[in-house]
């Protein structure tokens, strides 16, 4: 590969990334996201030997400082931050309800409902919305960043989770994986989606 090639293959590589995390588009797809953020090694410039990872799709999210992911397949898609409709008699952890293609569902600060210090939201805050069965939530996280093959020989579950795995993930953590010099949590989405916490939103008050 020329230089001239080279930097023309980086350059795309680097625009592909930045659409990924900018998810300009409000309703962005699960399909253009996985379009803009599969950076393959050799798009990277990084040559042909270099082995490409095989594994189930994740995608990557952010959270309290720490990469989160859950399974693509569950994923309905990325908005940006939107003005939603409050519900009354509701905990605070529910912040109101959307129209997400022609169907009203529950939004959920993530940080609220996992009882963490809360933050201000940026640019880069995204709702998520997951599926599982007939059960669809958005979710305010603090961003999202890429789509990533994760192997199955890079997940552990084992001893290694209490010691890496947040506390405030443990109850909704499938297990981790250890990629290069990342720590990515992956999280059960039946087990968040269908919690008892999660089933009990309504306020006492």
């Amino acid at each position: 590969m020329s230089s001239k090639d080279l930097r023309t293959t980086q350059r795309d590589a680097l625009s592909a990334l930045q659409q990924m995390r900018a998810a300009s588009a409000p309703g962005a797809s699960l399909q253009q996201l996985v379009q803009a953020g599969i950076a393959r090694p050799e798009t990277l410039g990084l040559g042909e030997n270099v082995p490409v990872a095989v594994g189930e799709q994740y995608l990557v999210f952010s959270l309290n400082d720490r990469e989160l992911a859950v399974k693509a397949e569950l994923v309905q898609g990325v908005e940006r931050l939107i003005d939603l409709t409050v519900v009354p008699n509701v905990l605070s952890w529910v912040k109101g309800v959307m129209n997400l293609r022609g169907s009203i569902v529950s939004v959920v600060d993530l940080r609220m409902f996992l009882e963490l210090e809360q933050s201000s939201h940026t640019s880069r805050t995204r709702l998520l919305s997951l599926q599982y069965n007939e059960m669809v939530i958005c979710f305010i996280v603090d961003g999202v960043s890429e789509m990533l093959p994760v192997p199955e020989a890079a997940i552990s579950n084992g001893n290694m989770r209490q010691a890496t795995i947040p506390h405030w993930a443990q109850p909704y953590a499938a297990g981790i994986a250890l990629l290069a010099n990342r720590a990515i949590v992956l999280l059960d989405v039946p087990r968040l989606l269908f919690s008892e916490k999660m089933q009990h939103y309504e306020s006492l008050g």
